[in-house]
C-alpha cells in the first residue's frame, strides 16, 4: 500500500508542469558620463543593473561622447555614440542617453537651435537621434532612452543648458510617444532640491548613489511585474 502511495505521488509529480526560468535578458548601455561614470571603481548605472537584473550587462558608454561626431578614429573607439552601436549583434535591450555634450560643448547651450535641431526635430521624427534610435530598433531590441540630471536649489557649470536641456528631453519623449518599442526615462525630479550630496564633486555628473538610483529605475523598468 505504502509503495502505492509513492508510486502515485511520483506520478502526479512528473504531470505538474516545471516553472519556467525567465530568460535572462541581454541588455548593452551606449551613451556619455551619465552612464560611464564610476565605471573603473564598479559603481557605474551598468554595475549596479547587474546586481539588480542578476545578468551581465555591456557597457560601452564613455565619458564626453557625443551623438554628432565626425572624427573616424576616436570616435570608432566610443566618442560617437552611433558608433558605440553595431548592428550585426543581438540585444533585447539597448538603452541609451546622449545630446548634452553635443549642446553644452557644441554651442554652450546659448542659440542651440540649429544644433538642437540636428539632434532631434521637434516632431521628434529627424535627426541624428532618430536616426541611431530607427537603427537600434530595426534589430528588435527595446530602447530605452535616459535623460539627464537636473540641480534644482544648486549652482553648477551647466546651469545655463536647462532650457536647452528640458526642450531636448521634451522632443526626446515626443519621439518615444509615438513609437512602440522606445521608452524615455525622466531623471528630472532625481535630485531633491538644494542637495548637491546626489552630484559628483564637479557638479555634473552623478555620485556613485544617484548611479545606483538610475540603475534601480531601469530595473523596475526592465523587469516584468510578478
Amino acid at each position: 500500500m505504502f509503495r502505492r502511495l509513492i508510486s502515485l505521488a511520483l506520478a502526479l509529480c512528473l504531470l505538474v508542469p516545471s516553472p519556467v526560468a525567465a530568460e535572462v535578458p541581454r541588455v548593452l548601455l551606449i551613451g556619455d558620463s551619465l552612464l560611464a561614470s564610476h565605471k573603473v571603481s564598479g559603481r557605474s548605472v551598468a554595475h549596479y543593473l547587474e546586481r539588480y537584473l542578476e545578468a551581465p550587462v555591456r557597457n560601452r558608454s564613455v565619458l564626453g561622447a557625443r551623438m554628432i561626431y565626425k572624427l573616424p578614429v576616436t570616435g570608432a573607439l566610443g566618442l560617437s555614440i552611433p558608433a558605440q552601436f553595431r548592428t550585426d549583434e543581438d540585444w533585447d535591450i539597448v538603452i541609451v542617453n546622449g545630446g548634452g555634450n553635443d549642446l553644452w560643448m557644441g554651442c554652450a547651450c546659448r542659440r542651440c537651435d540649429r544644433k538642437m535641431n540636428r539632434l532631434i526635430s521637434e516632431s521628434g521624427t529627424r535627426g541624428e537621434v532618430p536616426k541611431l534610435l530607427a537603427r537600434i530598433h530595426k534589430t528588435g531590441a527595446r530602447i530605452i532612452y535616459v535623460g539627464y540630471l537636473r540641480s534644482p536649489g544648486i549652482v553648477t557649470p551647466i546651469e545655463a543648458c536647462k532650457d536647452e536641456g528640458d526642450a531636448f528631453e521634451a522632443r526626446i519623449a515626443t519621439l518615444a510617444g509615438k513609437v512602440q518599442g522606445i521608452d524615455y526615462l525622466s531623471l528630472q525630479d532625481l535630485v531633491p532640491h538644494g542637495d548637491a550630496s546626489w552630484l559628483a564633486l564637479d557638479g555634473v555628473h552623478p555620485a556613485t548613489k544617484t548611479s545606483r538610483e538610475i540603475a534601480r529605475r531601469l530595473a523596475d523598468m526592465i523587469k516584468p511585474v510578478d
